[in-house]
């Protein structure tokens, strides 16, 4: 086997790939990239029996085979070569990597250990890259980081005809977002629970080259995904996700319009001074303000006062810094709207419309208070 392409592709072909490979391969073949070199293409694949991803670039093939190599070593190898065409072949047991007067040898994986990668399933409609990442983004930050509690750690995705609803939470915050997308079925009707991890990774690598298709197995038990001449497949997380579309609140006496900009700036700045375990306290007052604060019985303590336009009763409450920065950092409105039933209850932050009767509340994020000594 023997191809040459230049460095730049070749780096971003490789560098794709190998974002798939697992830290912790469940077999050792599968720490390796498949390269296949044959009609002047070259095909990049990996696996790691959850997760595969390949995708073809055009090569000058002199010779067609075969071969599996490390691919963190290979990655890290055609990152630090110059800007200059790569000749990579097979020479005995041993690839070989020449770039100008660079020259590199890798020991080969025996191919016939690599498994079969999984088949595409069949497309089930297309969506726009930008949005569905965009959607990821927003409730990506919800989905729990600890794996003692597997399910959570998924976004589920609920397929209704022409909508896709994405659902992530970690029992003390929940994401909602919809989006719209072009079903090949307009009466599809499934739910799909994908982990987080992995679909954040077909966010960024894949949603930003414009359409993206979305393939369902027959059997409900794998998902793909593929844009510009590169797809991904991965198994689906089982299990009974909560039914949190329920827990948002459909009628709030308080509301409380605020500008994302400056609020996400002074909760940023008074959460510094807050404890490990400690919260950010909101006072909605009728002066239309609200006052932020943290670390009140502590060393060290921090206010600050923002605009805000309040609806209904004055509301104190309390916050978790991070889950607070980390749900309005995802919000693009000018303005956020606040929504309590009371203090105790969990607040609904939505994005303000920017026009009378508009719908903003896409996108939902649902936030669960601290409880506070005057509560």
């Amino acid at each position: 086997m023997q191809f040459t392409v230049d460095r730049d592709i070749l780096s971003e072909a490789v560098s794709w790939a190998a974002r798939a490979l697992s830290p912790r391969p469940p077999a050792p073949v599968l720490s390796g990239l498949l390269i296949t070199a044959e009609s002047q293409q070259v095909t990049i694949s990996s696996f790691d029996y959850e997760v595969s991803a390949q995708l073809q670039i055009d090569a000058d093939v002199s010779d067609q085979g075969t071969v599996l190599v490390s691919g963190r070593l290979l990655n890290d190898i055609v990152k630090s070569l110059p800007n200059a065409p790569v000749t990579l072949s097979l020479e005995e047991n041993k690839v070989v990597v020449v770039c100008r007067s660079s020259t590199f040898t890798l020991t080969t994986m025996p191919v016939d250990e690599y498994p079969d990668l999984p088949a595409q399933p069949h497309v089930a409609g297309v969506v726009d890259g930008s949005e569905f990442s965009r959607a990821v983004s927003q409730v990506i930050s919800a989905a729990a980081r600890d794996d003692t509690l597997p399910l959570l750690t998924a976004v589920k995705l609920e397929i209704e005809g022409e909508t896709i609803t994405f659902f992530a939470t970690d029992r003390y915050r929940l994401a909602m977002r919809e989006i719209t997308w072009r079903p090949a079925d307009p009466s599809i009707s499934t739910s799909l629970q994908i982990k987080a991890k992995t679909l954040n990774e077909v966010a960024k690598s894949l949603a930003g080259s414009g359409d993206l298709s979305i393939a369902i197995s027959d059997d409900d038990a794998l998902v793909g995904f593929s844009s510009g001449g590169r797809r991904t497949t991965s198994t689906l997380v089982d299990g009974d996700y909560p039914k949190i579309r329920q827990l948002f609140p459909e009628e709030t006496p308080i509301h409380a319009v605020v500008n994302t900009a400056e609020l996400i700036e002074a909760a940023r700045r008074v959460s510094l001074v807050a404890e490990r375990n400690g919260h950010v306290r909101l006072q909605f007052a009728e002066n239309n303000q609200v006052t932020l604060d943290a670390g009140v019985d502590d060393n060290a303590s921090a206010s600050e006062v923002v605009a805000a336009q309040l609806s209904g009763e004055p509301i104190t409450v309390g916050f978790n810094p991070a889950y607070l920065n980390e749900g309005l950092g995802v919000f693009d409105t000018e303005y956020l709207r606040f929504s309590f039933v009371s203090a105790p209850k969990p607040a609904m932050i939505t994005g303000q419309p920017e026009a009378e009767g508009e719908n903003s509340t896409d996108f939902r994020y649902l936030l669960m208070p601290v409880r506070l000594i005057s509560q």
